[in-house]
């Protein structure tokens, strides 16, 4: 087995009075696929500080191969010092490195590399720092949450960059699919502890459960084993006072060991605050455009949103998914078509720009408005303490600054602000920044449980596949095109990832290429037979479809019978598939018949 590139080995660290890492240990092997997990605040990017070099802890070892290049992406970093943005990344590079990556990474990340430090947004300053740490081609790169800010065709780039690298990676991440697609081992950090699991993260919640479950197992038999030493002290220690002062010791020794054990961290409980029920139209868009100056950012657009749908919005940054939501929701009134919405419609949105929140503003006044210490969740007056602690912040935290919260932290503060408020139509804009997968698992229980319409903008395709029961994707030029079902029902019905080509686009390709054909005198029997049959399996085929995107349609059925949602699914994607083939079939066909007949 070679030797680890890097090793922690019993790293502590404290903050404040609270131990944040015990006896923490990390192995990097050469060319290892690692992903650090664990709840927001478990310490995972202290953690990763620590193995790039760049925070010192209280007590441990730490040691790295000194030929091995290591290369860390924090979720801040600091690009002070550097005129531009390809001055900053090639910075980065060693000596003998090829510039020419640089161009490279930072034209793929949507950067020209001419951006002025100074001038760039956060998510601008996030891409340059991802494509520093890629230019050299480390031995190690430690990647702490590198999709944010990135759009999907960026993130499966990234994926295939990442998979094609033969360095060793560690990877934190909220986005399952990411992690699920590039881990080959698991590191649990949970209070204070690593456990690692030789599987990648697929693996991980089912191993992360049966942990949880022995561990609650053994707490119950130390309750019943203190129960019991207690029953004996009661009615036995005046007779045996002497000769049994090392049960009294035992005693003492499991009542301390309960005390301090760290348990588990309590769960988030959301409870979502819904209006008067709104009508069964939810929002209806007739032929809406909307265009800034020569863009088309909407393009005659129509789509009928019912109660109860889940609309995931998806698609490259400035595609114009956020000025949809707007149309949608009439924040912004379209040049062209019309936007009609029901009856009784209360709208919630929650957008995840942090500066939204007021750095100097406590936990208190955030929740309550600055006024006293009770906030109006479901119509009933709760204190804000017990609120708070529904979104894992503790009583002690109320008075707490915004500013010293962490990103994750503030997410969840976001969350619990936003869902106090009544409503009927929950409008979230990148709601999974920042959050960890715990509060990312119940925040999809509270979409699925939620009485009304949600209107989403995401690139995390595993939180679509487990939320959403249409897909909008933003095609370009203002177009959009709906699909049925989560990411994963959208690409199979695309027949490729999402740089595949809608079948609009494939059908307008197929006829000329049948007029580059070599011209022939006669259609052969075949042909003639095919031109007159294809059409009547086309219709066919339409019809099938149309039945299929109605049943697929209803929510209901992604809760009551998972497997029909697969098979139907399944049958979807083949009829789009033989559909597609018959209607190239038939204008091949047809342009050759044009062609032999001179028309």
């Amino acid at each position: 087995m070679p030797a680890p590139l890097l090793t922690l080995q019993d790293v502590h660290l404290t903050i404040g009075t609270t131990p944040l890492l015990d006896g923490v240990e990390l192995f990097v092997e050469p060319g290892e696929r690692l992903c650090l997990v664990g709840r927001n605040g478990s310490g995972k990017s202290t953690l990763l500080r620590i193995a790039a070099g760049t925070l010192e802890p209280d007590k441990g070892r730490r040691f790295a191969q000194p030929d091995a290049t290591i290369r860390y992406l924090p979720q801040e970093p600091d690009l002070s010092g550097y005129p531009d943005t390809l001055a900053y990344v090639a910075g980065g590079l060693a000596p003998g490195d090829d510039v020419s990556r640089a161009h490279y990474l930072l034209g793929m990340l949507g950067l020209s590399g001419s951006e002025s430090i100074d001038a760039l947004s956060g998510g601008q300053a996030r891409r340059a720092a991802l494509a520093r740490v890629l230019a050299p081609q480390p031995d190690i790169l430690l990647l702490d949450e590198p999709t944010n800010h990135l759009d999907l065709p960026a993130i499966e780039w990234l994926e295939g960059e990442l998979n094609a690298m033969s360095g060793a990676l560690v990877l934190i991440s909220h986005d399952r699919r990411f992690l699920g697609n590039l881990s080959r081992a698991t590191v649990w950090l949970d209070r204070g502890k690593t456990q690692r699991l030789d599987r990648g993260f697929s693996g991980y919640e089912a191993w992360r459960d049966q942990l949880l479950e022995e561990e609650e197992r053994d707490r119950q038999k130390l309750n019943r084993k203190i129960v019991a030493e207690e029953h004996w002290v009661r009615y036995g220690v005046t007779a045996r006072r002497k000769r049994n002062v090392r049960r009294m010791a035992l005693l003492g020794e499991l009542r301390r060991e309960r005390r301090e054990a760290r348990r588990q961290l309590g769960q988030v409980n959301f409870s979502v605050s819904e209006a008067g029920n709104a009508g069964t139209r939810v929002i209806e868009a007739r032929n809406i455009s909307k265009s800034y100056g020569d863009k088309a950012v909407v393009a005659d657009f129509s789509t009928r949103i019912l109660r109860g749908d889940r609309i995931g919005v998806i698609g490259s940054n400035g595609a114009g998914k956020t000025t949809l939501l707007k149309l949608l929701t009439k924040r912004l009134e379209p040049d062209s078509g019309e936007v009609i919405q029901g009856t009784n419609i209360a709208l919630v949105t929650l957008d995840q720009s942090r500066a939204l929140l007021d750095g100097q503003a406590s936990l208190r006044d955030v929740l309550t408005g600055g006024r006293g210490d009770r906030v109006e969740v479901g119509g009933q007056m709760r204190h804000v303490m017990s609120y708070m602690q529904d979104f894992l912040f503790l009583p002690e935290q109320a008075g707490t600054p915004v500013e010293v919260l962490s990103g994750g932290e503030r997410a969840r503060l976001l969350l619990a602000k936003a869902l106090a408020k009544p409503g009927n139509l929950l409008v979230l804009d990148e709601p999974t920044n920042d959050l960890d997968l715990e509060t990312l698992d119940l925040l999809e229980e509270m979409i699925d449980e939620y009485p009304g319409t949600v209107l989403l903008v995401s690139h995390d395709r595993d939180f679509l596949d487990r939320t959403v029961t249409a897909i909008l994707y933003a095609e370009g030029d203002g177009r959009f095109t709906e699909y049925a079902g989560g990411y994963s029902d959208m690409v199979a019905q695309r027949g490729g990832g999402i740089e595949a080509k809608p079948e609009k686009e494939k059908k307008e390709k197929a006829a000329p290429r049948a007029k580059s054909d070599a011209p022939r005198k006669k259609l052969s029997f075949n042909d003639k037979h095919a031109l007159e049959k294809l059409p009547g399996q086309i219709d066919k085929l339409t019809k099938e479809i149309e039945k299929l995107h109605a049943e697929l349609a209803d929510p209901a059925l992604y809760a009551k019978d998972p497997s029909r949602v697969t098979k139907l699914s399944d049958r979807l994607t083949a009829a789009e598939a033989e559909r597609t083939a018959a209607e190239d079939r038939w204008l091949e066909l047809e342009a050759l018949r044009e062609e032999i007949e001179g028309k």
